[in-house]
């Protein structure tokens, strides 16, 4: 194998608004949906008010990036900072806190890469029109995105515009659904992932409109699904995984119309949203400059038939509202032939290959991959180090898997895996952990938040100064 990466590679790392600031309230900022779900599982681990505390760290952090040898960080803003409610004053603090960051981060040779929506919905907008089930929830985020980008535009060239919406789409906390009847929750579901498409398509016409220079595209949650067997039904079961999961999502920022699969779909259900004749301009017209993916873990998948009980397209749960089942469609099974990290997703570097080579020849467009990693409780030793050689296994798999991609021909332009350090997980709180950096607390004892290098971080730091040849 050829380890070569290219000269101008971005090696990177990732983190989220949410889950690493802390500061929920401090200095002007709104209350997000992130923060709200996280505030009703507080007695049982970490919530969103101190998280890893980069509010507040920045500096430190950002001087332990540059030791690391990044040259990019993918970051996200928090809406809420920049407009506490959503869609009315600019709160000017919120502002000078990521002009701040920006700036630290050029002094010190890495590049921002900002996320503009990850997971954390100005709650204010819910309490005034249930969030993205509204209209005006897509224009007040091209206010949003529009302030962002005349502020930082002149600094920073990479955009990402929603993190994991085919993702988030299907987790009915994250989008603040609280509809018992399966069907009406799936039809509120279906006019927000609309309206959601219409937000990314201003704001990718907003951004190219007034960032010089700006690249922006999707970061999605990326799927590779193979068949339980060889029969045909599980063959099209597992293609049909795909394209429900993740290549809808794709198809429409590519298209700017809904594939004829995922249309039949919402036909089927009664759940078509409502669309305007005039949005139909606005989606076709905004063009991604690349595509950013998120890869854990692969499926399995067997065909589920619908039936008198269970009509095509009715979704069926096992405690898992993202690796869903659908009636008509698909079933997801545990592959026998992978194993899994301690929190059940199944470690498989030959998929992200996979994905890479599908995205690349289905769409033509500059790839890299925002988030990969893998969540595990470490342990800090008495001499305060952390050993995770499972992490460094599990990484070097991946990256030579995108290293073998880039030889089957694909245009890979960044590798920025999740985390750059320790941060607030939503279901695990500070018991799941995907850092380079320790940080030195547990979910109901912040301790002095010291961050602690662990032998992943200095592992990384050498395949970024040899880019890759390290491996």
């Amino acid at each position: 194998m050829n380890k070569k990466f290219p000269e101008n590679f971005l090696w990177g790392a990732s983190s989220s608004a949410f889950q690493i600031e802390g500061a929920w309230d401090e200095d002007g900022k709104g209350q997000t949906v992130a923060d709200y779900n996280s505030f009703k599982r507080s007695h049982l681990q970490a919530d969103s008010k101190v998280a890893s505390d980069f509010y507040h760290r920045y500096k430190e952090d950002i001087a332990l990036m540059k030791e690391l040898g990044l040259k990019i960080y993918r970051f996200s803003i928090s809406w809420a900072r920049i407009i506490p409610d959503g869609d009315g004053k600019i709160n000017k603090k919120g502002l000078e806190f990521y002009d701040d960051v920006i700036n630290c981060l050029l002094e010190h040779d890495i590049i921002p890469f900002i996320t503009l929506y990850h997971f954390d919905l100005p709650y204010a907008l819910v309490e005034k029109y249930n969030g993205w089930e509204s209209r005006e929830c897509a224009f007040a985020f091209e206010r949003y995105a529009k302030i962002c980008f005349e502020a930082y535009g002149d600094r920073v060239k990479y955009w990402q515009v929603h993190n994991e919406q085919n993702l988030m789409i299907r987790v009915d906390e994250r989008m603040n659904i609280n509809e018992s009847d399966a069907w009406k929750a799936d039809k509120i579901r279906a006019q927000m992932d609309y309206h959601m498409f219409l937000a990314h398509a201003l704001a990718v016409k907003a951004c190219h409109d007034l960032v010089e220079d700006g690249k922006i595209g999707p970061a999605v949650s990326s799927t590779c699904t193979y068949p339980h067997t060889n029969k045909p039904e599980d063959v099209w079961a597992a293609k049909m995984n795909d394209w429900f999961k993740t290549n809808y999502c794709l198809d429409i920022h590519f298209t700017g119309e809904y594939p004829g699969y995922y249309m039949r779909y919402l036909k089927e259900r009664n759940i078509v949203p409502v669309m305007e004749e005039a949005d139909k301009d606005i989606l076709k017209s905004a063009k991604m400059d690349y595509i950013a993916l998120n890869y854990y873990r692969t499926l399995s998948a067997t065909y589920l038939p619908a039936d008198e009980k269970h009509p095509v397209g009715s979704r069926a749960f096992r405690g898992n509202e993202v690796d869903f089942d659908q009636y008509g469609y698909f079933r997801d099974e545990k592959n026998p032939y992978l194993n899994a990290s301690e929190y059940g997703a199944q470690i498989d570097p030959m998929g992200l290959r996979i994905v890479l080579n599908e995205y690349y020849q289905r769409y033509r467009l500059p790839l890299i991959i925002t988030e990969n990693g893998l969540g595990c409780a470490d342990v800090l030793t008495e001499d305060k180090k952390v050993h995770d050689d499972y992490r460094i296994e599990y990484l070097k798999g991946h990256i030579e898997a995108c290293a073998l991609a880039i030889e089957d021909g694909v245009e890979l332009m960044g590798y920025s895996p999740w985390s750059v350090m320790d941060l607030l997980s939503s279901h695990q709180g500070f018991k799941k952990r995907y850092g380079f950096i320790y940080i030195n607390r547990e979910d109901h004892d912040i301790k002095e938040l010291e961050r602690i290098k662990k032998d992943s971080y200095y592992w990384y730091q050498k395949v970024i100064e040899t880019n890759g040849e390290s491996l």
